[in-house]
């Protein structure tokens, strides 16, 4: 079928939304009608360059939707599903996944290859296969997809708002409830409180922390989050360490979760000093594929019991916590809805990407039913 989507064809430049022609399934595979896209900024690595990529690709990998074909082998979902796509692929039988880690499937060696699952590329266009971020590339109308990157959901719940959950959502909460192992009482800092950090916050106030500190320099993303379970804020990590201190006779943070646009070596000693004994700092951001220096002291470390803990995609199990937040939303308890600063036509994407940088979303979304 040919459609409408948005292709990067070098770094540096812009999403060029043109006319692409997409393949139809094949074995193990499904075709999905999106609903929504989200715009992470992980994509936007990919222009920046910051994350190196076979390019051509059509980014987008944070959407939802309803099957609208299925391959031969398919037995997970059937035509006319409500599903969400899972970023990372979980295939269920690799080592990773059959010990609870299905963020980690490998599967999952394949985001940024350019090629599917099931060998090739589906989309074609200027005459020449294009890859497809994270093995999906939401940011066009319709998807093939791999079996194992989706995930059936009930019906009932808006797709709009399920798209989220796909990355963003999922990510932040089990940044903090999964990664961080926040518990109740705790005290939580998330660095930068944009489209994931927003999400560390709710996880944060799930797990039943008594001081949630959202570090951010955008005033009104640290006002927003109150919304979602903040109870203080600064605009620095220098402002965080006294406010830290004072909120726990000296003692310091449980947790600090790393969540700005992009993660640099040189924030990482100020992150481990507003932790304290048997501290965690969980780094969920991402950081340039060319970042390979940190600043830290390396006896506070030890001396102190803390710990540096990456976190891919929130650490999560998408087959079993995609489904799960999305009873926390139905019951009222997980903010979706409220995370969404404006909808964007795919025509519109380079702007949504202008808006994220000029710190005037929480989460841009590409509506495609509307």
């Amino acid at each position: 079928m040919k459609m409408s989507a948005a292709v990067l064809w070098e770094p540096k430049s812009e999403w060029s939304v043109e006319e692409v022609e997409l393949a139809d399934p094949l074995a193990r595979e499904v075709r999905v009608q999106l609903v929504a896209s989200g715009l992470c900024h992980s994509d936007e690595h990919l222009l920046t360059g910051d994350l190196p990529a076979p390019l051509p690709i059509v980014g987008g990998h944070e959407g939802a939707g309803i099957v609208e074909a299925v391959g031969p082998g398919v037995t997970s979902v059937a035509e006319g599903d409500h599903v969400v796509l899972s970023f990372i692929p979980a295939c269920g039988v690799c080592d990773m996944c059959s010990t609870g880690h299905q963020n980690l499937c490998v599967l999952g060696a394949h985001l940024v290859s350019g090629v599917e699952l099931a060998g090739g590329q589906r989309i074609t266009a200027r005459g020449q296969g294009v890859g497809t971020f994270c093995l999906l590339g939401t940011f066009a109308p319709y998807v093939v997809a791999h079996e194992s990157s989706v995930v059936k959901i009930n019906d009932e719940i808006a797709l709009a708002s399920a798209a989220l959950v796909g990355c963003g959502v999922t990510t932040g909460v089990g940044s903090a409830i999964t990664s961080a192992k926040v518990a109740p009482g705790d005290i939580v800092v998330v660095v930068g409180v944009g489209g994931i950090g927003m999400n560390a916050v709710q996880g944060s106030r799930l797990a039943g922390a008594a001081a949630i500190v959202a570090v951010d320099p955008n005033a009104w993303k640290r006002n927003r989050s109150y919304e979602f379970g903040a109870t203080h804020d600064v605009a620095s990590m220098a402002e965080a360490k006294e406010m830290i201190s004072d909120l726990s006779w000296g003692a310091m943070a449980n947790a600090v979760i790393m969540t700005p646009g992009v993660v640099e070596g040189s924030m990482m000693a100020d992150a481990l000093a507003l932790v304290g004994k048997n501290g965690r700092v969980v780094v969920t951001g991402l950081a340039s594929a060319y970042e390979d220096a940190v600043t830290m002291s390396l006896l506070d470390l030890t001396l102190y019991q803390k710990s540096i803990h990456g976190s891919l995609f929130g650490s999560a199990n998408p087959r079993a916590d995609i489904p799960r937040l999305l009873s926390w939303y139905e019951r009222g308890d997980l903010k979706l809805d409220e995370l969404v600063t404006k909808t964007y036509s795919l025509a519109e994407i380079n702007q949504g990407y202008a808006d994220m940088r000029d710190g005037a979303n929480i989460r841009g979304v590409i509506r495609y039913d509307i």
